[in-house]
């Protein structure tokens, strides 16, 4: 059987099985609409049929949700800028992203929902938007996506690419596929050296792949952040303690709530900024925060916290950066169970000292550089995060230390985002002067 005979019939029957999992799809759905309504909204754009008039774009760049739309930014701004009238389509797969690109740019890109990865789907798709280039954030390695740009001819990067050793393990049953789809790509721009070697193993060909370092190294911080700070500290007692818990998932609730009572057992005053990682656990972080016996606010409620408020939850998007540099001592979630980590450079890039839980095969190179810059704590479990949090809280001078080598990491860590631009540059238009 030749390589072609093979490659057209594992396509068919991926296509088969997607096909036949539709249903699944619908399903999904409505259980995610429960929890959160946005997903009952734009159902047909997942199906690439989409209400926006047909049009070509110069650049079509996919983002999961907000943590790659974020990792995109940096390229998306200097594309924008460099390129005047450049036609810029941002595809998404949640309504957390779709709002976080709303929020980034506006009317300045085009932005729709990604398709299902069914060969009808993506077909309407690039058929009512067909690219010139086609930019991938991190692992969405979707197999009729990257085929049809392939068929189409339109050069494809992955950009900020990375694997973990956990999904490289994954991707085992549909590895004959997933190499096939990988050699249709232009060029795999790896976060890391870890990152290329499991890209070629999974596939791709060394000279596909390249390693550019981490474009969330490139983070740019915003430009509020003193703003925020100073209203911020305006309202709260002087030199009354902060910590943050950010992007925490619902398996963490109950420990970040044991630790900041423990907490403040040693600092009565101590305030615990609360940013759950998903919008939907918004309101039931603050139902449970106040069913704990905490004086509670929001930014959304009240915009700033009280000098009452135990708690304060940030149930807003975009604000992140800035609340971290609010805090003394952050934690980061998503770490005290198999999520794999969210982004340790945000609080570091700011100046503020993060412990982390030991799930990190996300963010395994970050977390290792900014370990031995000793600029992150590393705990073992949620007993272990509440001694490094009190640790710090009661040590000025190591706090001070580990925000300034966290943000000398991350400056010395910028440069990724010129060597993507430099890649991407002979399919783009001219930059204006």
């Amino acid at each position: 059987m030749s390589n072609r005979t093979a490659e057209r019939l594992l396509r068919i029957l991926y296509s088969v099985v997607l096909y036949l999992l539709t249903p699944v799809t619908v399903y999904h759905l409505i259980w995610r609409g429960f929890r959160y309504p946005e997903y009952f909204l734009r159902w047909s754009e997942r199906y690439g049929s989409y209400a926006t008039p047909s049009r070509p774009v110069d650049v079509w760049l996919h983002a999961v949700s907000v943590g790659e739309v974020n990792a995109a930014a940096p390229v998306v701004d200097a594309l924008l800028k460099r390129h005047r009238g450049l036609r810029l389509l941002v595809t998404t797969i949640t309504p957390t992203g779709s709002q976080r690109v709303q929020a980034l740019w506006g009317e300045r890109v085009l932005h729709v929902y990604s398709p299902y990865d069914l060969p009808g789907a993506v077909a309407r798709f690039l058929a009512q938007f067909p690219p010139r280039l086609a930019l991938i954030m991190e692992t969405e390695l979707w197999p009729s996506l990257l085929f049809g740009c392939h068929d189409r001819r339109v050069p494809v990067y992955i950009l900020n690419a990375r694997l973990s050793a956990r999904s490289l393990r994954g991707y085992s049953v549909l590895r004959p596929l997933i190499a096939r789809t990988l050699r249709t790509v232009r060029r795999v721009a790896a976060q890391s050296g870890d990152d290329a070697a499991r890209f070629v193993q999974l596939g791709a060909r060394p000279d596909q792949v390249r390693d550019v370092g981490n474009l969330k190294f490139d983070i740019p911080v915003p430009a509020n952040v003193a703003e925020v700070v100073a209203g911020f500290r305006q309202r709260l007692t002087t030199g009354r303690p902060v910590w943050i818990a950010a992007s925490t998932h619902e398996d963490e609730e109950a420990p970040v709530l044991a630790i900041h009572a423990r907490l403040r057992k040693r600092w009565p005053d101590l305030l615990l900024l609360w940013a759950p990682r998903h919008p939907e656990r918004f309101p039931r972080v603050a139902e449970s925060a106040r069913a704990a016996g905490w004086n509670v606010g929001t930014r959304r409620g009240e915009g700033w916290p009280s000098t009452g408020n135990d708690v304060f939850v940030l149930d807003t998007l975009g604000e992140l950066m800035a609340f971290y540099a609010c805090a003394d001592v952050a934690f980061v979630g998503g770490s005290l169970q198999a999520i794999g980590g969210h982004n340790l450079l945000e609080p570091a890039a700011v100046g503020t000292p993060a412990v982390t839980g030991p799930h990190l095969y996300n963010f395994s190179e970050i977390s290792r550089r900014l370990t031995e810059a000793d600029a992150l704590v590393i705990a073992p479990d949620a007993a272990g995060v509440g001694d490094a949090v009190e640790a710090l809280l009661a040590d000025d001078a190591r706090r001070q230390a580990m925000a300034d080598r966290g943000r000398a990491l991350v400056e010395h860590g910028r440069g990724a985002l010129a060597r993507t631009l430099a890649m991407i540059a002979p399919h783009l238009p001219a930059p204006v002067a």
